[in-house]
């Protein structure tokens, strides 16, 4: 069989907020509309979101997000920089990775090549392109966004390839294995780490990413026992079993200096 051959790249959508240079958004199409031209299968969709805050205490002011579709697959990328160009250009840089861990999904899937090893799963410096967090004094926050969804039955792997590919920080999903809902996150420079409602230190199966499991159930709390909790400890997000349910949730801290909650559909 063939490799496959370069995609035509769709239209990209691009959409611009704040103060920015005129040549910011033909600048930010052409740079991803190029990324995409490489890519494993059909792109149907593309977007990009440019914005510059007015804060000044923004040390990187300005903030990119792309938004693809493969063939049916998602990927996202989503960065700061201190200009318009070198935000483009980060994003750039980090849709080429997310295209890239698409083709090898792909390329696993027809039976061409093995199941990538952990040293193909490493984020290196996935810190640095972050936007950075809008210090917002503690009694303005709010919970301004619920997502309630279906949470997906995975492996571990398959659970590190969706945080990877979505640029996500971390990733909410039920173990195929064990039926317990789990949440994945990075744990060092290479690293990932799974917590669970109801742990099981040692997940069956061989698990092809460097993971740790912690040892600890997820703590049964109110949203409000979990907001506190999550500004007592400075940590980006709290996974807790929701009170009512005992289900798997995630409350974590947003760009914006706000909350979201994902919660699972019952």
């Amino acid at each position: 069989m063939k490799r496959s051959t370069p995609q035509e790249a769709p239209e990209v959508q691009v959409e611009t907020s704040g103060q920015l240079p005129p040549h910011a958004a033909g600048y930010a199409r052409d740079k991803v509309r190029a990324v995409l031209g490489q890519a494993p299968e059909p792109v149907l969709f593309a977007r990009v979101r440019l914005a510059r805050t007015a804060n000044p205490a923004v040390e990187r002011p300005v903030t990119a997000q792309a938004n693809v579709d493969v063939n049916g697959r998602p990927a996202r990328a989503h960065v700061a920089g201190h200009t318009a160009t070198e935000a483009v250009d980060l994003l750039q840089d980090r849709l080429t990775e997310q295209l890239a861990r698409l083709a090898q999904h792909w390329e696993a899937r027809r039976g061409r090549m093995p199941v990538p090893g952990s040293h193909e799963w490493r984020h290196g410096s996935e810190p640095t392109h972050r936007p950075d967090y809008y210090s917002r004094p503690v009694e303005e926050r709010q919970i301004v966004r619920h997502k309630s969804f279906s949470l997906v039955r995975e492996s571990p792997d398959e659970a590190v390839f969706e945080l990877e590919s979505m640029d996500y920080a971390f990733h909410l999903f039920t173990d195929a294995d064990s039926g317990e809902d789990s949440v994945l996150y990075r744990s060092g420079p290479t690293g990932y780490r799974l917590a669970q409602v109801h742990s099981r230190p040692h997940p069956a199966g061989n698990v092809a990413v460097p993971l740790t499991v912690s040892e600890l159930p997820a703590p049964r709390m109110t949203v409000a026992e979990a907001q506190q909790r999550l500004e007592a400890t400075g940590f980006p997000f709290v996974f807790f079993a929701d009170a009512g349910t005992g289900r798997g949730n995630v409350l974590y801290h947003r760009y914006d200096g706000h909350y979201g909650l994902i919660t699972p559909a019952e």
